[in-house]
């Protein structure tokens, strides 16, 4: 009879391992999800024979340009977000999400003032990543940091612990989003280089789109390790500089003339 009961359990498991491989994922109790990786799927996903980044030219940032932030806000759904009525407009323009903003930096020798746009770094060794409890933070195998928001918890760890202020915090209720952005109340976001697009075979970014119409060009986007991409010829070319160089976070994301 034990040996009979044995037999059924070892069944069991054999059934629920192979269920398992097939679906990836199982419901191990109410509101959590078991995942495994499955075979082939690192083959068929993001590849660290690349690595995508910017190389941004300050010199071409003009002065009073949103174009890229207008275009995120699009792409991302951010534009679709509405100030709740009882939020004063300076609360809610330090609290909305911004995925790239407009910063000045000022030289403090010369007092020359450099635009720049400013957004998640993509750095090789992210501080967002080290801190996330959940691993909610991650990188992938590309080079693009990103925020899985299944299990994100909204401790905000990564915010503090993201030298750029490149990240944002949802406070209010989304009504509205995208399928390809969707966010909810009490997560973490921030720029993912347009990963969905560049899954689906893209090879440039919504703000960098939106910057080439507009006829500046400041925003280069590619493989930084194909030596034969226009990024990776521009800053061979060109010397560039990272934001908190001092930090060795080796960021995927490089700017000229600062």
């Amino acid at each position: 009879m034990n040996r009979k009961s044995d037999q059924t359990d070892a069944t069991r498991r054999e059934f629920i391992h192979r269920t398992l491989l097939a679906a990836g994922a199982a419901t191990v109790a109410p509101g959590i999800l078991l995942t495994v990786a499955r075979a082939g799927a690192e083959s068929e996903g993001a590849s660290s024979d690349t690595r995508w980044g910017m190389l941004i030219d300050t010199n071409k940032c003009a002065e009073g340009c949103s174009a890229c932030v207008d275009a995120c806000d699009r792409e991302n759904g951010i534009d679709l977000l509405e100030k709740p009525e009882w939020q004063s407009e300076e609360m809610w323009n330090a609290q909305r999400p911004q995925w790239i903003r407009k910063v000045k930096l000022r030289d403090r020798q010369t007092g020359e003032i450099t635009n720049l746009p400013m957004m998640c770094q993509h750095c090789e060794f992210p501080p967002c990543v080290d801190v996330c409890p959940t691993g909610a933070s991650f990188k992938r195998a590309d080079g693009i940091v990103m925020v899985d928001r299944h299990i994100c918890i909204g401790c905000r760890y990564c915010m503090m612990a993201c030298p750029y202020k490149a990240r944002s915090f949802v406070h209010h209720n989304v009504t509205e989003h995208t399928v390809r952005s969707p966010r909810g109340k009490g997560c973490v976001e921030s720029c993912n280089l347009c990963a969905y697009r560049i899954d689906h075979g893209a090879t440039t970014t919504a703000c960098q789109d939106a910057c080439t119409a507009e006829g500046h060009e400041a925003i280069l986007f590619g493989d930084l390790n194909d030596p034969n991409s226009a990024v990776a010829k521009a800053l061979k070319q060109q010397s560039s500089r990272q934001i908190r160089a001092d930090l060795e976070l080796n960021t995927g994301v490089r700017y000229t003339n600062v």
